[in-house]
């Protein structure tokens, strides 16, 4: 099915028509109307009547019996494959049909998060070139600045797919964000010390959610992927990985590390990775069962920390940590999000004397209700404790 095929004169009439009521009207009744998985679509079908929903990314062409014999008014198919008489009975109902976009290698249109299977299939055989992760990168890279609508189109449509999915994930959910550089090596102190941590913290209760990058982010997804593991797990891992130091020089024999140890001790914690293509030369890390990528870096940066509903936690980083450290403490400042949220900043000399953040971030802080929601800590071990003194 073409692009933008049957979206003629007469359909676009006939969804004006609809009114207020039309299929892109928030329905008022409070009621799940989003079908992302073929599980769902079947279980929906069984009352009837699609009316009303949103199908996402979801393959139909198995499905076209159901298709035709259900009411399909005011529904909206979003990237669904499906029979060409289907589609045109659908049409014919008034849904609004945005049909596959070929030749892409993501899907703009995607219902859930992406897993780390599904960013690095194909690292077996052909290596993180061959990767759906370093493809995306790779389009993104020949799009970018080349003016055209339709890429800048289909960038915000995914980028707003992700961030649906990212909110269902986390409804309810209690967020603590773990924030630090990239270049954090495995086999180092610090990277250990940072596994511990997202393992404290997941064994709380708390998801974890990073960056999504290596380095720092990697090491408390890591910790997270370990909490419902004996202690031991953790310290084989660090073991093992210490081997391939850093995604510099091969990104591929990094990722399979960290798919031996997924391998190895299965059942993990499925905390959260926040990453961008926009920094694509950083690879994903392997250790976030949930992941959210973005292109827009802006987006990512914002949704990432307006997520954290728990606080932040921030040890070590160059230029991205210290953004990461005021795009969070600014709303806090401002009180935009509500009551402000807790921020630990961990390692006393680099945030006094390498990068001194933390004297502007105590002078912004003072005589406004935010003073009391931060925290510098010498170390890592120290940070849950002033994590949770500062949610009172």
């Amino acid at each position: 099915m073409a692009y933008g095929e049957g979206h003629d004169g007469h359909e676009a009439q006939q969804a004006a028509a609809q009114g207020p009521q039309g299929p892109w009207e928030h329905r008022a009744d409070g009621l799940d109307r989003e079908i992302e998985t073929l599980d769902e679509f079947d279980q929906v079908i069984l009352g009837g009547t699609l009316s009303g929903f949103r199908v996402q990314s979801v393959d139909l062409t198995d499905r076209t019996l159901a298709l035709l014999s259900t009411d399909t008014s005011e529904t909206v198919f979003l990237g669904c494959p499906m029979a060409p008489d289907a589609a045109a009975k659908i049409r014919a109902d008034g849904a609004l049909v945005f049909p596959p976009v070929p030749h892409l290698p993501f899907d703009p249109y995607r219902g859930l998060l992406y897993s780390p299977e599904q960013l690095f299939e194909g690292l077996g055989a052909g290596g993180y070139e061959a990767t759906p992760d370093a493809l995306a990168y790779e389009w993104f890279q020949r799009t970018k600045a080349d003016g055209d609508i339709l890429a800048s189109m289909l960038r915000s449509v995914h980028d707003d797919a992700i961030s649906d999915a990212l909110d269902e994930l986390l409804a309810g959910a209690r967020v603590v964000g773990v924030m630090g550089g990239h270049a954090m090596a495995r086999g180092t102190d610090a990277y250990a010390g940072a596994a511990r941590l997202g393992r404290d913290l997941a064994r709380t209760g708390l998801t974890v959610a990073t960056g999504g990058g290596p380095g720092a982010m990697e090491a408390a997804n890591l910790g997270a992927y370990a909490a419902p593991h004996p202690d031991e797990m953790l310290d084989e891992a660090l073991e093992i990985l210490a081997k391939t130091p850093s995604f510099s020089p091969s990104i591929s024999d990094w990722a399979r590390a960290a798919f031996e140890i997924r391998g190895r001790w299965p059942g993990g914690d499925g905390s959260v990775g926040i990453p961008t293509w926009f920094y694509g030369h950083e690879p994903p890390n392997a250790f976030a069962g949930h992941i959210a990528k973005y292109f827009a870096n802006a987006t990512r940066e914002d949704g990432l920390l307006a997520r954290c509903n728990a606080g932040v936690i921030f040890l070590p980083g160059a230029a991205g940590t210290v953004q990461e450290v005021f795009d969070n403490a600014t709303p806090n400042y401002y009180e935009s999000r509500g009551e402000p949220t807790p921020m630990v900043l961990v390692d006393r000399a680099h945030w006094t004397e390498r990068l001194p953040a933390w004297p502007l971030l105590t002078s912004l802080a003072r005589e406004r209700s935010m003073e009391s929601r931060i925290a510098l800590v010498d170390s890592v071990t120290e940070a849950p404790e002033a994590l949770a003194r500062l949610s009172g």
